[in-house]
């Protein structure tokens, strides 16, 4: 699934992003070798930093 429509940037690209380290919406797009554009989709990426966030919080535990 495409989040970013402007830069083609998909799902699987972001995690892998987040995966490899990024921890905000500007180290994405750098990871992915874009800028970003209209960024309406900061937003669901700051969801799903925040998501692999909680999961990292409870697999500590």
């Amino acid at each position: 699934m495409y989040v970013c429509n402007c830069n083609g940037i998909r799902e699987r690209e972001i995690r892998a992003a987040i995966a490899s380290g990024a921890s905000r919406p500007a180290e994405i797009f750098r990871a992915c070798g874009q800028t970003p554009q209209c960024a309406r989709c900061v937003c669901d990426m700051r969801k799903m930093l925040s998501e692999q966030d909680e999961a990292l919080r409870y697999a500590a535990e």
